[in-house]
């Protein structure tokens, strides 16, 4: 059956286009990846209602469900009316209204996150908490921007991967009246870190504070808690990752040991930079791309406007991108055309 579809319509209300003509996949936004099982039985009914009966964790943590035909679209975003109030109002305090038309936009993107400190032992932050109160300021736009959280640099939700990447980072306290000596703290920096920590001859440890990354593999390998995270919560924050098929990167850092009150103020900015880049008339253009089309200085300049950044904040004088090689086939050929080297070559 044929149907007059304005698929780009259809995509700013959350829906994918399919291969198979007239069917779509809905995706469900996870603001941080973390909600209540109850609804779950939510998307089973959707999957086996509307859709083909299968369901797919989407790679930005969404709740995917294909094969949904176009004629049942209206009906589909009457059902999930209430999730999306409970989930975006009730959870995050988004201002938005929710009714029978669904999602009112696709951007910002869901926002990723890790499982953070309400489980992992490693993280520093909560990052359901902060991607929260991240989704309160950035969702609904018609900008869009592509956003991980991360509870420590391990970066398990490769938020360098990110128009703009948020890594819980901790400041570390010393206690040396309570140190040993044992040296399991410099041989945890050693093997999992920077290596910034030694042991002096008074059997106490010495840091380089200017590498450390924050990442709390001291605190956790202490057997006397002579090393304390600051109760204070500090972010590194990278922009400008991105995948593809041109130009894929990693980010840069932007900013290091920010706290949450200015952090939250530089998300407050973006939809200003973003409007001033495209002229007021918004485009499906991420985050990366328009800094790049921006420049650098432009972009820290808008994003920072008005910001109060606490006096840890470190902010990045110049950023330098380095983008990966996608025409393969300038460097790679077969085997048998490679330069021979070892003792043949020699000989």
């Amino acid at each position: 059956m044929n149907y007059d579809i304005d698929v780009k319509k259809v995509r700013i209300n959350c829906y994918r286009q399919s291969k198979i003509a007239g069917e779509f996949m809905l995706q469900l936004r996870v603001p941080g990846s973390l909600i209540d099982a109850k609804h779950l039985t939510m998307v089973q009914e959707v999957a086996q209602k509307w859709g083909n009966g299968t369901f797919h964790v989407g790679m930005r943590q969404t709740l995917n469900i294909p094969g949904i035909k176009y004629p049942y679209i209206e009906e589909v975003n009457k059902y999930i009316k209430e999730y999306i109030r409970e989930v975006e109002v009730e959870e995050c305090d988004v201002d938005m209204e929710v009714n029978d038309a669904g999602y009112p936009t696709i951007g910002a993107r869901n926002i990723m996150a890790c499982i953070g400190n309400s489980h992992c032992i490693k993280a520093n932050v909560n990052t359901h908490q902060l991607a929260k109160k991240i989704e309160k300021i950035v969702f609904p736009s018609h900008y869009h921007i592509k956003l991980s959280v991360a509870g420590c640099p391990n970066d398990c939700a490769k938020a360098q991967f990110n128009d703009f990447g948020v890594i819980g980072v901790a400041r570390m306290i010393y206690h040396p009246e309570r140190c040993i000596g044992c040296g399991g703290c410099v041989k945890a920096c050693e093997h999992h870190a920077t290596r910034v920590l030694s042991l002096n001859s008074q059997g106490k440890i010495d840091k380089d504070i200017c590498c450390c990354v924050g990442c709390g593999e001291c605190v956790l390998v202490c057997p006397t808690s002579a090393w304390t995270r600051n109760p204070k919560k500090f972010y590194r924050v990278t922009i400008g990752g991105r995948s593809g098929k041109q130009y894929p990167r990693m980010g840069k850092m932007f900013l290091n040991w920010i706290d949450e009150e200015a952090l939250l103020q530089v998300f407050s900015n973006w939809e200003k930079f973003s409007a001033w880049v495209m002229d007021y008339k918004p485009q499906y253009l991420h985050g990366g791309h328009l800094i790049d089309r921006a420049g650098y200085h432009k972009f820290k300049e808008l994003i920072l406007d008005g910001v109060n950044l606490n006096p840890e904040c470190l902010v990045a004088e110049e950023i330098y991108w380095a983008e990966s090689e996608q025409r393969a086939n300038i460097h790679l050929k077969p085997l048998s055309q490679h330069k021979k080297v070892g003792p043949q070559a020699i000989s």
